[in-house]
C-alpha cells in the first residue's frame, strides 16, 4: 500500500496527459462528420437543382417526375438539417479544446428579406458618454442594421355584430337592422377563415381532419362534419362563378384540350382518375377576351367523357393524338364537327426522347445514347418554333405573312426530309415505328403550319 499515492499521481498524470489527446481526437472526428453532412447536403442539392432545371427546361413530362422533386426536397431538408446539427457539434469540440483550430462551417446563403413586408424599427440607445474616457463630446459616425424576421401567430377572434331592435311608441313596430351577410347560408364563418380551409384542402392538399386537429390545438374545437359542411356550402356559393368561367371558355372559337392523371383516394387503395382541362388563350393570336381553364374530372380516359364535354360546342380543337377525341371530329355531329388542330409539342416529344442522353442512361435501356436523326428533328421543329415565338400576340394578317413566308418553307421541308428518311428505315426501328409514324399519321399538323 506504500506504493498507492505514487500509483495515484502517475495515474492522474497519464489522465491529465491523455485529456488533450482525446479533445483533439473528437474535434477531428467532429470536424469529419460535419464535413461528410456538408458534402451529403451538397449533393442532395445539386440533385435537387438537376432535377428541377430538368423540370424547367424539357418540361413537366410526368407525375412521377413531380414525386421524385418532392422525394428530393425531402431528403435535402433532412440532410441540411443534421448538417447543421454537426456543424454546431464541432464548434462545441472546439470551443473545449482551446488548442484546435476553428473550424469553418458551411452556412446556406439566405435570400434578402422582401421588401414589401413593414419593418418595425428598435433603436438601442448609445450611451451619453465615452465609455472609455467618460468624456460626454460623442458624434454619431453611423449604424448598424441588424435584421431578424419575425411572424405574428395565427391570432382568432370572434366578431360580435350587435343588432339593436326598437319599438315604436306610436305604431308599435319593433325595427331592427338586417343581419350581417356571411358568404354561406346559415353562416357563421367569415370569408377569410373560409377562404383559409378551402385553400389548405385544394391547394395544400391538407385534408379536413389534419385541419380540425392545428384548430384544436389552438384552442378552437371545430368538428369535420362541421368543416365539411362549410366546404359543401362554399362549393355552393362558388357554383355560379365556376358557370362564368366555363361560358367564357366555351365561348371561344378555338380551345386547347388535355388530360392528366390524377390519384383519387378510394377504399382499400388509391385509384387514378383523369382531370380534363379546355384552356381559351386569345394571347397570342392577339384576342382581347382574357385566358381561362376549364377543369372537368372523370374516373377513367374514355373517349364518351371529351364528347360529353363538348357535346355543344364548335370550332378549332388543339390536342394531342389520343384516340379518344376522335368522335368530335364526324362529319354528322350535332352541333357541327370540330376542327381537328394537333399540337406540336406533342409531335417533338417522341423524338426528344430518343435524342435525351440523360433519360435514356437513367432509364437504362438498351437503345443508343443518342439518334442521330431524332435529334436533327427536334432540331427542325424547334427552328420553327422560334419563328412562332417571334409572332407571338401579332395580328392575324401579320402572323399569316410570316407563316406562309417562313415557317412554310421549313415545314414543307420537315416533311420532305422526314418521307426520304422514313423510307430508309426499318419499320421496326425505334425512329420509324415511333415518333416518324405518330408525327405523319395525321397530316394536318403540317397543313396547320401555313394557316
Amino acid at each position: 500500500m506504500a506504493d498507492a499515492p505514487s500509483d495515484f499521481e502517475a495515474l492522474r498524470a497519464a489522465l491529465a496527459a491523455a485529456e488533450p489527446v482525446a479533445d483533439a481526437m473528437t474535434v477531428e472526428a467532429t470536424r469529419a462528420r460535419a464535413m461528410l453532412s456538408g458534402t451529403d447536403a451538397l449533393v442532395a442539392m445539386l440533385k435537387l437543382e438537376i432535377e428541377k432545371l430538368r423540370r424547367a427546361l424539357y418540361g413537366h413530362r410526368s407525375e412521377r417526375k413531380a414525386r421524385l422533386l418532392d422525394q428530393l426536397e425531402l431528403q435535402l431538408e433532412e440532410i441540411e438539417a443534421t448538417a447543421t446539427e454537426d456543424d454546431l457539434a464541432a464548434e462545441r469540440a472546439a470551443a473545449r479544446a482551446k488548442s484546435a483550430p476553428a473550424i469553418e462551417c458551411r452556412r446556406p446563403v439566405r435570400k434578402p428579406f422582401p421588401a414589401h413586408l413593414p419593418r418595425e424599427r428598435t433603436v438601442i440607445e448609445a450611451p451619453e458618454s465615452c465609455g472609455c474616457c467618460g468624456s460626454e463630446r460623442i458624434v454619431k459616425l453611423g449604424e448598424d442594421i441588424t435584421e431578424t424576421l419575425e411572424v405574428i401567430p395565427r391570432r382568432w377572434k370572434v366578431i360580435q355584430t350587435v343588432r339593436e331592435k326598437f319599438a315604436c311608441r306610436d305604431c308599435e313596430r319593433i325595427t331592427q337592422p338586417p343581419a350581417p351577410f356571411h358568404p354561406t347560408p346559415r353562416g357563421w364563418a367569415g370569408p377569410g377563415f373560409l377562404a383559409m380551409m378551402l385553400f389548405e384542402k385544394f391547394g395544400q392538399h391538407q385534408p379536413l381532419n389534419r385541419q380540425a386537429e392545428r384548430y384544436a390545438r389552438e384552442g378552437v374545437d371545430l368538428s369535420l362534419s362541421t368543416l365539411a359542411d362549410q366546404v359543401g356550402a362554399c362549393a355552393a356559393a362558388l357554383a355560379p362563378l365556376h358557370a362564368l368561367i366555363k361560358a367564357h371558355v366555351m365561348a371561344a372559337d378555338r380551345l386547347h384540350g388535355d388530360d392528366t392523371t390524377v390519384p383519387v383516394l378510394a377504399k382499400g387503395k388509391t385509384r387514378i382518375g383523369r382531370l380534363w382541362v379546355y384552356v381559351r388563350d386569345d394571347r397570342p393570336f392577339a384576342g382581347p377576351a382574357p385566358p381561362a381553364a376549364l377543369f372537368r374530372y372523370s374516373p377513367d380516359r374514355r373517349g364518351e367523357h371529351p364528347e360529353r364535354h363538348l357535346e355543344d360546342w364548335s370550332g378549332v380543337l388543339q390536342t394531342d393524338a389520343y384516340a379518344g377525341f376522335n368522335g368530335l371530329y364526324f362529319g354528322d355531329r350535332k352541333p357541327a364537327p370540330i376542327t381537328k388542330t394537333l399540337c406540336w409539342a406533342h409531335a417533338r416529344r417522341k423524338f426528344f426522347e430518343l435524342a435525351d442522353i440523360a433519360a435514356g442512361a437513367r432509364r437504362g435501356k438498351a437503345t443508343p445514347l443518342i439518334s442521330p436523326l431524332a435529334l436533327e428533328a427536334v432540331t427542325r421543329i424547334d427552328t420553327i418554333f422560334d419563328v412562332e415565338r417571334a409572332i407571338n400576340g401579332a395580328e392575324a394578317e401579320a402572323r399569316l405573312a410570316v407563316r406562309r413566308e417562313t415557317a412554310a418553307p421549313l415545314v414543307a421541308e420537315l416533311e420532305r426530309w422526314m418521307r426520304e428518311e422514313r423510307a430508309h428505315l426499318s419499320r421496326h426501328g425505334p425512329v420509324a415505328k415511333n415518333p416518324i409514324q405518330k408525327f405523319m399519321r395525321d397530316s394536318s399538323i403540317l397543313r396547320d403550319a401555313g394557316s
